[in-house]
């Protein structure tokens, strides 16, 4: 059986991950590509009460050790129980945010060194890495704006601007780094513009996945 492709959506906050997903989804559907949809910290009960706990502003002041090694944690049990047997399964996974966010969030924003996180990538998320990511590129004080706006900030969202900058700065590095995986999306466009480019790419990946002739 075909192996099904993993896409993964990464980017800071309020950079409109979600409604980008949603329309991935709706394109896959429609071209008849099973798939699901997942998120991180989550995708699974055990993953999903982690998530809880990472987020909950009540934890300000969490070292940055234990933070990764509660998003690792949660995303062993993803990688084992959700994403793995879906993609050996032939199904697409689309998940909103990944590794990379720990590498842009614990390592950029928190400091936690590189080998440290690949290490945890390694071992914990068994070396998976997206067949594609797309990062959904947005200026820290515009994204946050924007998430402040939607709701109550939890944990993660409570963070300074200039910590959103170097989380940002280490999302476009590791583009730069990987561009065969990475597509770049300008998020400041109007979300409409942002949906259509989102689309574009995931059906020129999709017409490749099913064999359909360029």
């Amino acid at each position: 059986m075909r192996r099904g492709l993993f896409v993964t959506f990464e980017g800071g906050e309020g950079a409109g991950k979600s409604t980008a997903i949603a329309a991935a989804s709706a394109l896959l559907t429609r071209r008849g590509i099973v798939h699901l949809t997942t998120r991180e910290p989550g995708g699974t009960p055990f993953a999903e009460a982690m998530r809880g706990m990472i987020l909950n502003p009540s934890f300000r002041g969490l070292s940055a050790d234990a933070e990764l090694l509660a998003m690792f944690s949660a995303r062993a049990d993803h990688v084992e129980r959700m994403i793995l047997p879906s993609l050996n399964a032939g199904r697409w996974v689309l998940s909103d945010r990944f590794t990379d966010a720990s590498f842009a969030y614990q390592g950029g924003g928190r400091g936690v060194p590189v080998e440290r996180i690949a290490s945890l990538e390694q071992w914990a998320a068994r070396g998976l890495r997206p067949d594609r990511t797309l990062l959904l590129d947005i200026p820290a004080g515009e994204g946050l704006q924007r998430a402040r706006n939607r709701s109550e900030p939890d944990r993660m969202e409570s963070e300074a601007v200039d910590f959103y900058d170097r989380v940002r700065q280490v999302y476009r590095d590791r583009a730069v780094a990987e561009p065969d995986r990475f597509v770049v999306l300008d998020a400041t466009q109007v979300l409409e513009d942002v949906v259509t480019a989102v689309v574009r790419e995931l059906e020129s990946a999709a017409d490749a996945w099913l064999g359909v002739p360029a």
